[in-house]
């Protein structure tokens, strides 16, 4: 796509802001997308955007921005994060969550997560209110539990859908192997996460991701969500980014800080560097997409899926909300 710029207001000399979501990559084939399920999407992407725009509007942090979109989409089921989350192989829910601060560099992060309402909510106080940037399972739900952050039943999280899409993934795979044929999750069932990063007025940047992982994953897997530099970063020096996809290949690449370095060291513009990590994963056979923000105000989001729910609003409260290409 091309690289959009939000900047500053010349007539007011106020600097303008800018918020880019997602709510993942490989989104459901046009044939299942039904109008009613389109519209539910739609509108909560759309909530998504307005309530980290009605912080950033009232010179808000872009820290208070990304947090507020994410646990929008956290609460809505029709996204793989929360209440939407995937379950693992055994029937599980381990969702994952990051958080970075442009400014400061400092980044909080939680893994294996089964009982918080809103990961990302947990990662920020990891990031802000303890010496450490990760913690994962009973560790972080104990930590959590301590300062006071909701922690809701695992039947919170279950969801028919995410259930039946487990049994379908686990027939299928079962089949392939009984043939001795390779299995291939799709799109659909694989991917599955959502994020967000915003420029406040400020100029701060910031960067949040939560997810539910990979339908069928094994428990104890760890995606790219969570490491700071693959699937969240954020620098107030070069940009702010998000992931979505298949998490081992962004870990592979660093995807998040190789958005950063290209831009920093390469002298690349945001949407070039961006649209080279997805080249890179690309190579390497796997897909999914990003988002990203720089300190300027361009917004890049490059993906080589089918579709990727995402949208973006600037300063004058123009938004945009896309599924397909």
């Amino acid at each position: 796509m091309r690289q959009k710029q939000i900047g500053t207001n010349m007539e007011t000399g106020k600097r303008k802001f800018g918020l880019v979501i997602h709510g993942g990559a490989g989104t459901i084939a046009c044939s299942k997308m039904t109008p009613k399920i389109e519209q539910d999407i739609r509108a909560g992407l759309q909530r998504a955007l307005e309530a980290g725009h009605e912080i950033l509007k009232e010179a808000g942090s872009s820290l208070d921005a990304v947090v507020a979109s994410v646990r929008v989409m956290e609460d809505d089921p029709h996204f793989n994060a929360g209440k939407g989350a995937v379950f693992t192989s055994d029937g599980q829910h381990e969702m994952d969550a990051a958080i970075m601060d442009g400014k400061t560099l400092k980044a909080g992060s939680v893994g294996g997560l089964r009982h918080v309402r809103n990961p990302v909510s947990l990662a920020r106080a990891v990031m802000e209110n303890s010496p450490h940037v990760m913690l994962v399972g009973e560790g972080a739900e104990f930590f959590a539990r301590e300062i006071g952050v909701e922690l809701v039943d695992e039947k919170y999280f279950y969801t028919e859908e995410r259930w039946q899409a487990l049994q379908r993934v686990q027939k299928a795979e079962a089949e392939a192997r009984a043939g001795g044929k390779p299995f291939v999750i799709s799109d659909q069932d694989r991917h599955g996460t959502v994020g967000a990063v915003a420029l406040d007025r400020d100029g701060n940047l910031a960067a949040a991701t939560s997810t539910g992982g990979n339908t069928n994953k094994r428990p104890g897997r760890i995606g790219d969500t969570p490491i700071i530099g693959a699937g969240t970063y954020a620098n107030n020096q070069t940009c702010a980014t998000s992931a979505t996809g298949d998490g081992e290949y962004f870990i592979r690449v660093v995807a998040g800080h190789e958005v950063s370095a290209l831009m920093e060291h390469g002298g690349m513009s945001l949407e070039k560097a961006a649209q080279t990590v997805i080249g890179k994963i690309t190579r390497l056979c796997g897909t999914g997409g990003l988002i990203a923000i720089d300190r300027d105000g361009n917004i890049s989001l490059p993906f080589n899926t089918a579709g990727m729910y995402r949208g973006h609003v600037d300063s004058t409260g123009q938004r945009v909300v896309a599924i397909y290409k």
